[in-house]
């Protein structure tokens, strides 16, 4: 398998866990690579390292070995801050948890991950907006999370990811809180 000009390339990817003495290998020589444009899935059983593999690709955690290029970044040479910058205009995070902050509203969320950015105050808020809008949530804008219900959060949490308009987008069990139609 070689690197080219792939979006996400992994190659023997493993990631270990130190539990007490033991050792929990929750990926073993993972070989993945995902081109620009495609739509991948990934599906298993609880605890067979879906969402472990997630965190590896958007940079949240470190593999215990292998290589593993995103973007054309390869992950291991960057250092805390490069990695933090990767993170931020790279890739967009669907988290199964929202992770939404609770005292800020739907817009405060969803403007998040652009306040380290270049972008002036109002097109931040535009942006942030489209989003919103984008996702069937114009009229909650100033709403705070525990004032939507848990569909209405999870499609704030996906403008959030949506928002710095990266090339990608990982999403741990985006629809789990959506009903059909949605």
């Amino acid at each position: 398998m070689t690197e080219g000009s792939s979006l996400v390339w992994c190659s023997k990817v493993c990631k270990d866990y130190v539990m007490g003495d033991n050792i929990v290998h929750a990926l073993i020589d993972v070989d993945l690579q995902i081109q620009r444009g495609e739509y991948v899935c990934v599906m298993g059983p609880s605890g067979s390292g879906k969402s472990t593999l997630m965190n590896l690709i958007g940079a949240l955690d470190t593999p215990t070995s292998g290589e593993l290029v995103v973007n054309g970044s390869p992950l291991q040479s960057l250092d805390t801050d490069g990695l933090a910058r990767f993170r931020n205009r790279a890739v967009g995070f669907v988290f199964q948890q929202f992770n939404l902050m609770a005292r800020t509203t739907a817009l405060e969320n969803v403007k998040l991950p652009l306040l380290y950015s270049d972008l002036d105050r109002e097109l931040i808020e535009q942006r942030a907006t489209e989003c919103l809008e984008l996702v069937g949530l114009a009229d909650r804008l100033g709403h705070q999370p525990s004032q939507l219900s848990g569909g209405q959060q999870q499609r704030v949490a996906i403008a959030r990811a949506l928002v710095n308009q990266p090339g990608l987008i990982l999403a741990d069990e985006p629809t789990g809180a959506l009903d059909t139609s949605t």
